[in-house]
């Protein structure tokens, strides 16, 4: 390509300049310095070269500055020669280490060239310019070109996937993968670019790239491909931003799915989207921007749109954090502008663009509402709302309703709704998501909106490539719970690209049969994809955050704290390193270990919002905004939020029935399907790298590149790419493509595509490790395709232009003969015109040229040349007639074949015809006894009918029945119901009594208040007690009266507790009529039991009718089939006598018309005798003829009995034959099945053998893993230890403090009865006192007495509390005791314990002192590891080198001698073309000399012919004198006699003629016969082959029919299942009714339990009673227990203090403890790494001798023909001894580690029986004491707490029973639903099972109408059989016509049979008999002429 004006060359960008590569100086300078890559900390690697070699060591001088430097030989990588120097494809490197591949890149991109080729994907370097290699010339460039035609480039991938779309019809995926900023979405506009370009229709391609003036809407049509290429700036702008990394980040991933037809042209599109980061719409980090539009739109909107909108500044909005932030080298306004016009492409209408950015404005709008807390509350304010006028102007709403919705929302709480008033938090809160869901819903609806516009239902789309542009790998300082999602998504990727890469790759190989050593990537991905998304054992993150969504109460703290419990050791997930990190866990991803915050991630995973707004969105009067907010139902409320921090978790939930799905749940979902739909595509990959962090151009950052390239597997992928075969194709179709490149390697007839692939690979002469042949397809590495396809097409140029070449001869070769031709007419011309120049004024030849004309010697010549013309005619003729005879005759051959086979099958027929009449009679006799059996059967199932009609008449009366109980049953439930509703009745109105007791109870302590007034007032009554004392007196008389009134009203009492007692035996009636109702409803649901009992009998019976019905049916069906069978075969029957008789008569006739011939025949040998005696003797050998003919036809019909009775013999013989060769073949089969078993159990033993090796190997590390968490468990053991000491103090305290209160109680309860004693004296002094009050206080007196009882009653409680503390101090004194002889216990323990803990501080110190010397060994162990790494690295590497070099020497051996042999075969030709000139000069001088000897002779002849011409001169001159004298007679009788000599001569010409007509027409009368012959061979011919295919359609109907009655016998088994399943859940039904019984029994053991408790309820009552009695004893005892309760206080103390010294020895002891497990535990890992070591060196040793062993066969194999590699092969063997060498040094080395491991193990073996010693004394002991202490608490808690459980157990065992009623209940309904599906399962299997017979049927009616179309095909031929007999009729008569009638008898002469040979001027010619008939007419008119 030239260089454009004013552009740069974009051949600059993609080819690389070839003369700098092959510079010879660099190549001279790379071998002599011997440069290699040393590692650097700045450049990555750096170029040196080796100066000397120090045993491991190396020196190196760098070449950058000359300094030398010593670097260990493994750290050394090689360098690849210069030619090899920005190589497009990594895979060709001889060296392939990360230093090549870095410097290639980094060459490369240095160079301007960012797309490389790395293996089967391509690598692309973010430039961070624009580069001119994207315009169309490019494109096409690239169009319809190959891989490896073009330089890199995304067009080279895309166009590759377009091509294999296209070819193999598979659909294709582009996937854009890498970090964010490497260049993913600019890639994928790309891509889509060149797919619009080459995929566009005729239409779109005309103005393609010229995008529309005016904003009108165009027309769709024609323009899918623009509205395709103008989708990405519409989504670029709405879901786009400047990150740190990105100018254009995409901040969601999108998926484009281009749909296209067969024909290639895109027929629609599709783009799905993932995870949009809406939180940047409302939040931005510093120096990044929120989604590019809102920019573009407060930069390029109008004054008008702006005034529209209510658009302000940039500043005045809070949700651009900051501000405005340009993009370099972008104008916002300008990309506004192209926005909209992309929207007006995309065919949007201006309303929907003025609606989509008013939203826009909403969303910023959103951020400007402000709330202020009030002063003396929480509640929000919003004290200005210009915001949110301005927000619900725009959105439709109105702003009362809408500051109502954000301020105090209503929430559901329980059934009702309440305004609850928000903070000021919450509503900031609301707003931001109000605004993130009004932004995410506008970008969803874009989406769909864009996908609208391209999708196109006219033309379905055949296939598609998608390609996948998402967010990339993203590590910010903290992240959130985006970033996980983003990661997760890339996670599944990277583990996508490593299966297809490597996994599926390879298991391909294996499955294939091919030879292939395992890599391994190294690099697994699932652990870390577990981790996130296991839904559980243990659960993955995001199934813990749902699992915390909906939990009540839960924080983001408590799901941290959770996933740590459950996480807490999977390998990929770590807890932050300290407790002050900002991060709350880590995930170790595959690009590196990432920091989470989970800040927030309830709320995000839920997206809950207000929808009280919502739904005022939803009723909005903008119909855009109302579209967008029409999914109301489905969003997370603020009542679910509220419900996880306040409220019960179950009533929160059920308003939505199941619609709330978590953003996580929603978002796996998606990705799933995603990977679903790029699993079944054929992916290419695309790996975009950013080369530094800056943006800057041309900058590379070594050490971020690598890290990308380990992290993306690139060094794998080339590996693979490189020992692996990418390239297979299947065997046909190898075969069909490159059969030309090897035309006679594969043999005529048909051959194994196996086969045919090796004999054609060696025939190519292809080296063996080029190539794989597996199972189905051949495989090859790379390039080797590639190589054949350019053979291939050299061939056929080759082929073309040998076709072109010899086309251009024979036209070059027509053109030269016809000059040379006009060369000797124009010669000949001028020859004539010369000699008519001389003559012309001549006398003579004036004379001559009138004389001429005159004479007959000048039409000789004319004569001649029409007789030389009729003899090549008659030549050729004679040609055709021999080829014609020669195949008659083959034919002839044929047809007597052919007739004798028709004989033998008419005989065969003849037989079969009899045996068929016999078997007519049979059927016929069969076919009566049928129809006497169908009768009897119609008649059956007559019966039959009847019965089920009457079975269903039973059961509709059965259903009836049911029906009635079912209502009975409703009936008896209702009753129920009542009574259970009474019951709650009765509930309520005791639990109303009891709050009226509470009520009297507080009255009761305002009582006691007065009281102690009362008290106040007593002694102020006491000094007027004397003055009183008379006037008591008096009053004792109103004492007695008020006492008489006393006893009225405790009489009163009486009678009111009676009734107490009558109401108590009515509630035990009821109690006994529901018992009563409960057993009649038991009887009743037997009653229902036993019905369906009997209905489940009838139904088996019903259906027991029905398949005996079906049976007969099936019978009746198969007596039809057969009758059908045998009408058929009657009808063919007799079809075959017809034609039979047919045939009969046609033979009749032709033996008629043969007869007649003969008749004839003779007839006309009679009239022939008379005439000549040749004629004689031809009719006595016709004679002969007929009787040898009459002989043979005797002798072939006895020949052809014979023959028959051979077939049939060898027919039975061949037959029984088939049949043991069938019984063997059984045989054989089950043999090898047989063999096949034993070999699968074989495999399957084999197979459990591997499974077993593999799950010892896993339990041996599950072991090594059960260990540690056992140390783990003894150390939460520890603790847990720790916590119960805690709590035992807690409860000592809890007692003391129960102690107090139970004292301070008994205190009260005496000053009480104190008060109650003065109490009694005060009421007496009143009665006395107040004698004029008396009326007044009666009323007074008698509340008093009843709480006077009430007081009775608490001072019965208060003697029962006083026992039960009584007995809990006692209880306390025994434990304190215990306590005391525990704490003694524990005292000697600890002594103990510190001997012991100086034992262990001891053995502590020798195992440190171990440890170090172990740790010592191991580093110095380690070191040589990695030494021994290295250098297996180093020689693995140099080993692949080799082998690449060998496999380049290797083909340039095979090319050299394929070079070879093309030169021999050169030579060859070239002596073959000499050879062939020899022998053509050879000719030339034999053609010479024979020419000379032609040349005398014609000179002789010359002379002689002088001398003739002279004679005949001289005899001229005589006839003139002599015609002068006859003129001169003038006599007449001269000319008689010459006219007579005339005539006679024209009539023996005409005799001739007759006679050569004859014997053409007797020629031609054979030739007929022969075809009459040759067509009745046809005729049998064609019988036989049409038997056959009868044949075939017979076996092909039976096999159909066979598969049929297979197919039924499958359905008969269903149907077996199916009936045994019925059974089943009949048994289950009984089964469950069992269960009833049961419960029924338990119900009554409850009431029963329940009666038990009441009478216990009676004895506690009358025990209360003596409680009271007793508590004056209890006052007694008080003083004792207050002593001793203070003496107890003392011991207690004392105690504490005790075992707060306990727990502090204890603590020090356990930390000793877990400082020497923790030593032991790296001891044991130590050790156990050694082992591992010890068994990878061996490992390694082994593989690495195995590796020698096939290097020094394959040296010595390659010694004779590679002298090459000498030098080489030296170097590896000293490099063999060496390694020899150090590996005896590291095998005694790994001996000596041996020994120590196990001297080690041994030590640690008897320190763990010494620790596990040390622990189990200290548990026991620890044990015994917690389990007594917690055995004491646990039963003094029981004791308290046994009645309130016996009370509560008996309303649990009525509960329980009733919901076991109701489930028993809904367990018979859904039996009955179950009996339901069986039946309807057991219809449609009979349904199938007819429609199965009726398939039968219409597939025998398919044969018998192909019998019928095998009949009407036989008429056929028998029609033509009568057309080709009447023909031969026609052409018999058409003989005889010919014999009979015309000049044939007058002349005719000795006829000859036969060939006849005419001589015509000495040349013979040979003619047939075919040809005498043809001519016979010619002839006549010929003689005809002649006569006249």
């Amino acid at each position: 390509m030239s260089q454009r004006s004013g552009q740069e060359d974009p051949e600059r960008y993609l080819f690389v300049d070839r003369a700098v590569v092959y510079n010879p100086a660099t190549q001279a300078d790379w071998t002599a310095k011997k440069l290699v890559w040393i590692p650097s900390e700045r450049h990555g690697f750096e170029t040196a070269s080796i100066r000397e070699e120090r045993g491991d060591e190396v020196v190196v001088e760098l070449a950058e500055n000359g300094k030398k430097a010593v670097v260990n030989k493994d750290d050394i990588q090689k360098m690849n020669p210069p030619k090899f120097s920005k190589v497009e494809d990594m895979a060709e490197l001889t060296c392939l280490n990360e230093a090549s591949v870095l410097h290639n890149l980094k060459d490369r991109y240095y160079s301007g060239l960012i797309y490389t080729y790395s293996g089967l994907f391509c690598v692309v370097i973010n430039p961070y310019k624009n580069l001119p290699i994207y315009s169309e010339n490019i494109i096409d460039m690239y169009r319809g070109k190959k891989r490896h035609e073009m330089p890199p480039h995304i067009y080279a991938i895309s166009e590759s996937a377009y091509r294999c779309m296209l070819q193999d019809r598979e659909d294709q995926s582009i996937l854009c993968t890498g970090e964010s900023g490497a260049g993913k979405t600019e890639n994928t506009k790309k891509v889509i670019q060149y797919l619009a370009h080459v995929a566009s229709s005729h239409k779109g391609r005309k103005d393609h790239n010229v995008p529309p003036e005016s904003p009108k809407p165009v027309k769709p049509q024609g323009e899918l491909e623009r509205q395709l290429l103008q989708a990405n700036p519409i989504l670029e702008s709405f879901g786009n931003a400047k990150t740190v990394k990105n100018d254009n980040s995409s901040r969601f991933g999108k998926f484009i799915r281009i749909n296209f037809d067969v024909t290639g042209y895109i027929v629609g599109a599709n783009i799905e989207t993932y995870l949009l980061e809406k939180s940047r719409a409302i939040r931005q980090a510093k120096d990044e921007r929120t989604f590019h539009i809102f920019y573009q739109l407060l930069a390029g909107a109008g004054e008008h749109l702006k005034s529209d909108l209510l658009l302000e500044g940039f500043n005045s909005y809070r949700f651009l954090s900051n501000g405005n932030i340009p993009i370099p080298g972008q104008q916002d306004k300008d990309n506004f502008q192209e926005t909209m016009e992309a929207m007006h492409i995309m065919s949007f209408s201006h309303e929907e663009i003025l609606a989509m950015l008013k939203v826009v404005s909403s969303v910023l709008q959103f951020g400007n509402i402000i709330f202020k807390k009030e002063r003396n509350t929480d509640q929000a304010s919003m004290p200005e709302n210009t915001a949110a006028q301005k927000l619900c102007h725009l959105l439709g709403m109105n702003v009362m309703e809408f500051t109502r919705a954000i301020l105090s929302p209503r929430i559901k709480v329980g059934r009702d709704y309440v305004q609850k008033a928000q903070t000021k938090e919450q509503a900031d809160f609301a707003v931001e998501a109000l605004a993130k869901a009004t932004y995410e819903r506008l970008f969803r609806w874009l989406v769909h909106r864009i996908n609208k516009a391209l999708d196109r239902t006219k033309r379905q789309g055949a296939s598609f490539i998608g390609i996948l542009d998402i967010a990339g790998f993203e590590i910010f300082q903290l992240n959130s719970f985006e970033q996980l999602c983003i990661n997760y998504t890339n996670e599944k990727l990277q583990q996508l690209f490593n299966h297809t890469m490597f996994i599926l790759e390879q298991e391909e190989y294996q499955r294939e049969g091919i030879e292939w050593s395992f890599i391994d990537f190294g690099l697994d991905l699932q652990p870390c994809i577990d981790l996130i998304e296991r839904p559980a054992n243990p659960p993955g993150v995001l199934a813990l955050l749902d699992e915390e969504c909906w939990f009540p109460k839960a924080t983001d703290k408590t799901f941290v704290d959770k996933l740590i419990q459950e996480q807490g050791t999977h390998t990929k997930f770590q807890k932050p390193r300290q407790l002050k990190d900002k991060a709350d866990f880590c995930i170790i991803h595959y690009a590196g270990r990432v920091d989470y915050k989970a800040d927030e991630w309830l709320m995000k995973n839920m997206d809950p919002l207000n929808d009280n707004v919502a739904t005022l969105l939803h009723q909005s009067t903008d119909k855009f905004v109302a579209e967008l907010w029409k999914d109301v139902d489905r969003i997370v409320g603020l009542d679910q939020v509220a419900g996880m921090n306040e409220t019960a978790f179950g009533a929160t939930y059920k308003t939505k029935k199941g619609m709330f799905r978590t953003v996580g749940q929603l978002y796996k979902e998606s990705l799933t399907k995603l990977m679903a739909t790029l699993r079944n595509t054929n992916p290419n990959f695309v790996r975009c790298i950013i080369p530094n962090h800056e943006k800057r151009a041309g900058k590379l950052e070594p050490h971020l590149v690598l890290d990308q390239l380990r992290c993306n597997g690139v060094l794998e992928g080339i590996r693979i790419c490189r020992q692996g075969f990418p390239n297979r194709i299947v065997f046909q179709e190898f075969r069909q493509r490159y059969e030309i490149l090897t035309p006679n390697a594969i043999p005529k007839g048909f051959m194994d595509g196996k086969q045919a692939c090796e004999r054609m690979i060696r025939a190519l002469e292809l080296d063996p490790n080029l190539f794989r042949i597996g199972q189905s397809k051949i495989f090859f590495r790379t390039g080797v395709l590639a190589q054949l396809e350019e053979e291939r097409d050299l061939k056929i140029t080759d082929i073309i232009i040998y076709f072109q070449s010899v086309c251009r001869g024979y036209l070059a070769r027509k053109a030269f003969a016809k000059k040379q031709q006009q060369l000797s007419a124009l010669k000949v011309l001028q020859r004539n015109c010369a000699a008519y120049l001389k003559l012309r004024h001549w006398q003579w030849w004036r004379l001559f040229t009138k004389v001429k004309p005159l004479l007959q010697v000048t039409r000789q010549e004319e004569e001649m040349q029409a007789k030389d013309e009729e003899l090549v005619k008659v030549k050729e003729r004679q040609l055709k007639v021999e080829n014609e005879l020669v195949e008659m005759e083959r034919k002839h051959q044929q047809l007597l074949e052919e007739k004798n086979i028709l004989a033998e099958q008419l005989q065969a027929e003849t037989e079969l015809f009899a045996e068929a009449e016999e078997m007519r009679a049979r059927l016929a006799a069969k076919k009566q006894e049928l129809e006497e059996i169908l009768h009897d059967l119609e008649s059956r199932v007559e019966e039959e009918e009847e019965r089920n009609q009457s079975m269903q008449n039973e059961k509709k009366k059965m259903q009836s029945h049911i029906q009635d109980l079912e209502e009975q049953l409703d009936e008896e439930e209702a009753a129920r119901q009542k009574l259970q509703l009474e019951k709650v009745t009765a509930e309520a109105k005791i639990k109303k009594m009891e709050e009226d007791i509470l009520l009297l109870e507080d009255q009761n302590s305002k009582f006691l208040k007065e009281k102690k007034l009362l008290d106040d007032r007593i002694g102020e009554m006491t000094s007027q007690l004397t003055e009183e004392e008379e006037k008591a007196k008096n009053l004792g008389k109103v004492k007695n009266k008020q006492e008489m009134m006393m006893v009225d009203l405790e009489e009163r009492l009486k009678k009111e507790e009676k009734t107490r007692q009558e109401l108590e035996k009515a509630k035990r009636k009821l109690d006994a009529e529901t018992t009563d109702l409960q057993d009649q409803i038991a009887e009743l649901q037997a009653q229902i039991d036993e019905l369906k009992i009997q209905l489940a009998k009838k139904e088996e019976e019903l259906q027991a009718a029905l398949a005996r019905s079906d049976e007969e049916a099936v019978q009746k069906n198969n007596a039809l089939k057969q009758v059908r069978e045998l009408q058929a075969q009657l009808s063919e029957l007799q079809e075959d006598l017809e034609s039979e008789k047919v045939s009969r008569s046609k033979a009749e006739k032709l033996k008629r018309d043969l007869s007649e011939e003969l008749e004839a025949l003779k007839t006309e040998l009679e009239d022939t005798l008379d005439t000549t005696a040749a004629q004689q003797e031809l009719r006595t050998k016709r004679e002969q003829e007929v009787a040898e003919l009459k002989k043979a036809i005797d002798e072939e019909t006895k020949n052809h009995e014979a023959q028959i009775q051979d077939m049939r013999q060898r027919h039975g013989t061949a037959l029984e034959e088939l049949s043991e060769q069938l019984d063997q073949a059984k045989r054989f089969k089950a043999n090898l099945e047989k063999n096949k078993q034993s070999l699968e159990s074989d495999n399957r033993e084999l197979s459990s053998e591997v499974k077993g090796l593999q799950q010892a190997k896993t339990e041996s590390e599950h072991k090594r893993k059960k260990l540690e968490a056992q140390l783990q468990e003894f150390m939460a053991r520890a603790t847990e230890g720790e916590r119960a000491k805690g709590e035992l103090a807690e409860r000592s305290h809890k007692l003391q403090t129960e102690l107090d209160n139970v004292s301070a109680l008994l205190e009260e309860a005496e000053k009480k009865g104190i008060k109650l004693t003065k109490d009694a004296g005060s009421l007496d002094s009143q009665l006395q006192d107040t004698q004029e009050l008396l009326q007044e206080e009666t009323r007074q007196k008698l509340n008093l007495s009843s709480r006077i009882r009430q007081l009775e009653e608490e001072k019965n409680t208060l003697l029962e509390q006083q026992e039960e503390d009584e007995e809990a101090r006692r209880n306390l004194e025994k434990q304190l005791q215990t306590v005391q002889s525990q704490l003694f216990e524990t005292k000697k323990k600890l002594e103990d314990d510190v001997g012991a803990m100086d034992s262990l501080e001891e053995t502590k110190r020798k195992l440190q002192k171990d440890v170090e010397l172990t740790s010592q060994r191991l580093e110095e162990k380690a070191m040589a590891m990695d030494k021994m790494e290295k250098t297996k690295n180093r020689l693995q590497q140099e080993l692949d080198d080799l082998m690449v070099d060998l496999d380049h020497q290797r083909q340039i051996v095979s090319n050299l001698e394929k070079k070879q042999k093309k030169f021999d075969q050169m030579l060859a030709e070239e002596k073959t073309i000499s050879a062939r000139y020899a022998e053509e000069r050879d000719r030339a001088e034999a053609e010479a000399r024979e020419k000379e000897t032609k040349a005398l002779s014609m000179a002789r002849a010359l002379e002689e012919a002088l001398e003739a011409k002279e004679e005949l001169e001289r005899f001229n001159k005589q006839l003139r004198t002599e015609m002068e004298d006859l003129m001169s007679s003038k006599d007449d009788v001269g000319k008689n006699v010459h006219e007579l000599e005339k005539s006679k001569r024209t009539l023996e010409q005409q005799v001739d003629e007759m006679r050569t007509q004859l014997e053409e027409l007797e020629d031609e009368l054979q030739a007929t016969e022969d075809a009459k012959l040759r067509l009745e061979v046809n005729m049998q011919a064609m019988k036989a082959q049409f038997d056959r295919d009868l044949q075939a359609r017979d076996e092909q109907g039976e096999e159909k029919k066979r598969a049929l009655v297979k197919q039924v016998r499958e359905m008969e088994a269903e149907l077996e299942d199916e009936r045994k399943q019925r059974a089943m859940a009949i048994a289950a039904k009984k089964k469950l009714e069992m269960d009833l019984s049961d419960l029924e029994g338990q119900m009554e053991a409850a009431n029963k339990g329940r009666d038990e408790a009441i009478k216990q309820l009676r004895k506690l009552q009358a025990q209360m009673k003596d409680y009271q009695r007793e508590l004056e004893e209890a006052r007694a005892s008080r003083d004792e227990i207050f002593t001793q309760s203070k003496e107890n206080e003392k011991k207690l103390k004392g105690l504490e203090a005790e075992i707060l010294q306990l727990q502090e020895d204890h603590a020090a002891s356990e930390r000793a403890r877990r400082h020497a497990e923790q030593e032991r535990d790296e001891l044991a890992d130590e050790i156990s790494s050694s082992a591992s070591g010890k068994s990878s060196l061996l490992d390694e040793k082994r593989r690495l001798e195995a590796r020698i062993s096939q290097l020094e066969e394959e040296l010595e194999e390659e010694q004779s023909n590679m002298e090459l590699l000498n030098d080489r092969f030296r170097k590896t063997t000293m490099q063999v001894d060496t390694l020899n060498t150090e590996l005896t040094g590291e095998r005694s080395a790994a001996q000596k580690s041996e020994n120590a491991r196990q001297q080690m193990e041994r030590q640690n073996k008897e320190l763990k029986a010494k620790l596990g010693e040390l622990e189990g004394a200290v548990k026991s002991k620890f044990k015994a004491s917690i389990a007594a202490l917690e055995a004491k608490i646990l039963q003094l808690e029981e004791q308290l707490e046994q009645e309130a459980k016996e009370r509560g157990a008996a309303n649990k065992i009525v509960r329980r029973t009733e919901k076991k009623l109701k489930e028993v209940v809904m367990q018979v309904e859904d039996e009955r639903r179950h009996a339901d599906q069986y039946k309807e399962q057991l219809e449609k299997a009979n349904s199938r099972m007819k429609q199965l017979k009726r398939q039968l049927e219409e597939a025998e009616e398919e044969a018998t109408r192909a019998n019928a179309s095998r009949r009407k095909l036989q008429r056929e031929l028998d029609d033509a059989t009568e057309a080709s007999e009447g023909l031969t009729r026609e052409v018999n008569s058409l003989k005889n016509r010919l014999r009979r009638g015309g000049p044939v008898s007058s002349f005719s002469s000795s006829s000859r049979s036969g060939r006849r040979n005419l001589n015509l001027d000495g040349a013979s010619v040979d003619l047939s008999d075919d040809d005498a008939d043809s001519r016979a007419s010619d002839l006549n008119d010929t003689q005809a002429s002649n006569v006249e």
